[in-house]
């Protein structure tokens, strides 16, 4: 199974658990939030806000599997898609900083996906031109405008022709909802960026770019912008 990392995984996975002791500018995992690090309590999480339709959603109309497709996950968190995607996909690679949350991916799905515990910054391109889908689900409010511009570059590298980047964060926007505005503001993530933010940095790389904002995620309001990024 062919992969992106050039790195010893060994090495690879005690530098990022030295790092996420470290507190980041653009991810607190500090007091009550240290919790969601744990996967039965992030999934724990996810089963109570969000609304039975919205990740079926997300794969039908945003990722668009078809049989043979090729996925990288970056942020894979415990690869929670895998439930949703269709067992004919090619090939599912999902990496993520949170060594938990990739022993959970390894323990429940084992031979469906390569599971990695890598971050962003460090990841390196082995195969060009080789995924028809990358999917940075909920990580681009977790990560700097330097480490963003890395994952862009990253996807269009390992993006065959025609494929797509496709990211799912939450948004600022002018009016708001006052609540959705606070549960924002509490996320672990510290780098929320308007919708024109997330498409500056998009279009680094890609020329073709669209979206769409979302208010029904969840079943509390709260906003989340949706990009879809494809290679030429």
């Amino acid at each position: 199974m062919r992969g992106i990392w050039s790195a010893n995984v060994a090495e690879t996975e005690k530098k990022a658990t030295q790092r996420m002791r470290r507190e980041s500018q653009s991810h607190v995992d500090r007091g009550l939030k240290r919790v969601l690090s744990i996967p039965r309590a992030y999934q724990m999480l996810g089963r109570l806000l969000l609304r039975r339709q919205t990740v079926l959603r997300h794969v039908t109309d945003f990722i668009r599997p078809f049989p043979g497709c090729r996925i990288l996950d970056i942020g894979c968190g415990p690869a929670d898609i895998l439930d949703s995607l269709p067992p004919t996909i090619g090939e599912y690679v999902g990496f993520d900083m949170n060594f938990r949350y990739i022993e959970a991916a390894r323990r429940r799905w084992g031979a469906r996906g390569r599971f990695i515990q890598q971050e962003v910054r460090e990841a390196t391109v082995v195969e060009r031109d080789y995924y028809d889908r990358v999917l940075a689900t909920s990580i681009l409010h977790h990560l700097d405008d330097q480490e963003s511009s890395h994952l862009f570059r990253l996807a269009r590298e390992v993006l065959r022709p025609g494929g797509t980047l496709i990211t799912y964060d939450n948004v600022l926007l002018e009016r708001q909802h006052w609540f959705a505005r606070f549960l924002i503001q509490q996320d672990r993530g510290r780098c929320v960026r308007t919708v024109e933010g997330y498409r500056q940095l998009a279009r680094s790389c890609f020329q073709d770019v669209e979206g769409a904002v979302l208010h029904d995620t969840l079943r509390v309001p709260y906003s989340i912008w949706v990009m879809i990024c494809r290679k030429p």
